[in-house]
């Protein structure tokens, strides 16, 4: 005996196949009255909204909105493809933040920005738990070798230490992101532009199988849909919502990844980029979006990633710095007469007070600390830079005498 669907999940999944997801209009209505009262009156005949009125017009040629979704959730039974909603346990809460993106640009996608009705999901892990650490690397198809060996090192890296890797599934810096991930054993989620039970693109079907095995692939669309270039910007909202931060780590001047930084910007969101060469087309888009907002932050590594979306003061790091050489605790004086003295070659105290501005006394001084601490050496008359075998002990930083 098969179980009916409950209500609630039918009218979600059938508002997704009547309206692309993120309508702001049907998504309010659904917050005020419900998602079963919502599709009977978006179903009416008095729908005031012509727009609106115009599209379920369009859709209800091609079939019943309840009865696709009741085959839709039953076939994503068989096909183990589960629909999360947000009363469910596993509802990833970020992603209700997206109830007040307001974006200054103009355009459907910018203005249709709210939260998902619903998420089907494959993968056994909990979706919201999936996503509580997740951080999304995303960037360009056409990555270079420098793009794919950066977007894996990280992805390996963060998944290494308990976080997951969210991305789209693409070519280019996803699929490098998503294979770090699974090579270092961790968690990554691919979050799609079309149905779950048909991942594109296909060139990726075995890392997408992979995937599967240590992760999730999520989409907002039912079974069936098609990966339409409209819907890879509408699903961008979802990749900066569902996330703590976001990486972009290569894009060219006008594409996706820098449409989903604008997301990120948007949802106070640490927005986080890896720079490039400056002679690279896909670092173009990279570049801007530092140059345009203070607020995206470079990083170069794993570390410089979650100190900006771990919890404060979980990964501070130490400011990064050369190695110490012997000369680097020198007071003032000690460095000028060091700097006077030739590569080779010796020179007098009165050469090395010529050179320097200093008093021969301050610089007999000077001598008398610099070679006790095995930097010089007398020879005849003069003094000259220690070599190593001259050196008689490490130089250690303390007070001139």
């Amino acid at each position: 005996m098969t179980t009916q669907p409950d209500a609630e999940r039918v009218a979600r999944v059938a508002l997704t196949w009547l309206f692309e997801p993120g309508n702001r209009v049907v998504w309010e209505l659904v917050r005020q009255v419900g998602a079963v009262e919502a599709l009977g009156v978006l179903l009416g005949k008095g729908l005031p909204d012509g727009r609106l009125r115009a599209t379920v017009a369009a859709r209800l040629a091609a079939g019943d909105p309840r009865r696709f979704a009741e085959t839709a959730l039953r076939r994503g039974g068989r096909l183990g493809a589960r629909l999360v909603v947000p009363s469910d346990p596993e509802w990833p809460a970020r992603v209700d933040d997206l109830a007040t993106l307001e974006l200054d640009t103009g355009g459907r996608i910018d203005q249709d920005t709210r939260p998902p009705l619903c998420f089907w999901v494959r993968g056994d892990p909990p979706l919201g738990e999936t996503l509580a650490r997740s951080v999304a690397i995303v960037g360009a198809r056409a990555a270079s070798s420098y793009g794919v060996h950066v977007a894996g090192d990280m992805a390996h890296s963060l998944a290494e230490r308990g976080w997951t890797v969210v991305s789209g599934g693409a070519f280019g810096v996803d699929a490098a992101a998503h294979r770090g991930a699974i090579v270092a054993g961790g968690r990554t989620v691919a979050v799609l532009a079309c149905g779950v039970e048909r991942p594109y693109p296909v060139g990726n079907t075995a890392m997408f199988g992979q995937v599967l095995e240590q992760g999730l692939i999520v989409s907002e669309w039912p079974l069936g849909a098609e990966p339409l270039r409209h819907r890879f910007l509408v699903r961008n909202r979802v990749i900066a919502a569902a996330t703590a931060g976001t990486v972009v780590v290569e894009a060219a001047a006008r594409s996706g990844a820098t449409q989903t930084m604008g997301r990120v910007l948007a949802l106070n969101r640490p927005a986080m980029v890896v720079p490039g060469p400056v002679t690279s087309a896909m670092s173009v888009g990279c570049h801007a979006i530092l140059r345009a907002n203070p607020y995206a932050h470079v990083v170069t590594s794993a570390d410089d990633v979650l100190e900006d979306v771990g919890p404060i003061g979980e990964y501070l790091q130490e400011t990064p710095r050369g190695a110490d050489r012997e000369r680097d605790g020198l007071d003032e004086e000690s460095s000028l007469v060091i700097e006077a003295l030739p590569a080779r070659g010796a020179s007098t105290p009165e050469e090395i007070a010529a050179a320097t501005g200093l008093g021969v006394r301050a610089v007999l001084r000077r001598l008398s600390f610099l070679e006790l601490a095995g930097l010089v050496v007398r020879r005849g008359e003069g003094v000259e830079l220690a070599g190593i075998a001259g050196r008689t002990k490490p130089f250690t930083p303390g007070k001139a005498p």
